[in-house]
């Protein structure tokens, strides 16, 4: 282009020279609206393809991050599991060695307790604690007998004395 300006240049006077240059401008700025309008017509076509792609690469990362998020959380869940479990071992252990009794211990002493409740009813005759054992759970009843039992002492085992037979006693002649 600028060299066509040269060439008009030498070739023509200064007002044919300005009305070329003036025509030259006026299909630049031509050009560069027919561009702007082409820009923009292609520009909302470019972008809202730029959106749709962007949808779907954004599903594909979502569903990738969730899969990814599932998997860790399993992976986490496992490690939490085996945590616990060696938590509650290990209080176990710790409470064991200081004699505290477990659950188990608790409910077996509870059921020798409600035994021997029943045991003590029938030797006396159906009183005293029999129907209260009735009422109360083992549990309940077994923790009630350790709060309200008085302390004990084991009595001295007493041997019955054997039975003797009397001798026959001899009559005297008169």
């Amino acid at each position: 282009m600028a060299k066509k300006l040269k060439a008009l240049a030498n070739s023509v006077t200064d007002s044919q020279f300005a009305a070329t240059v003036k025509d030259s401008a006026q299909q630049i700025w031509l050009a560069g609206l027919g561009a702007f309008a082409k820009a923009q017509e292609e520009g909302n076509k470019v972008f809202d393809a730029l959106v749709k792609e962007g949808e779907s690469i954004q599903t594909r990362t979502r569903k990738v991050a969730d899969d990814k998020i599932a998997e860790v959380a399993g992976k986490a869940a496992g490690t939490w599991d085996r945590l616990e479990t060696v938590f509650e071992e290990r209080v176990a252990r710790a409470l064991g060695s200081l004699g505290v009794p477990t659950k188990k211990d608790v409910e077996k002493l509870s059921k020798r307790v409600a035994e021997l409740t029943a045991a003590v009813a029938e030797l006396t005759d159906g009183r005293g604690a029999a129907p209260a054992a009735k009422v109360m759970p083992s549990a309940t009843r077994a923790a009630a007998a350790v709060k309200k039992a008085p302390v004990v002492k084991k009595a001295p085992v007493v041997k019955k004395a054997p039975v003797v037979k009397k001798a026959p006693v001899a009559k005297k002649a008169a």
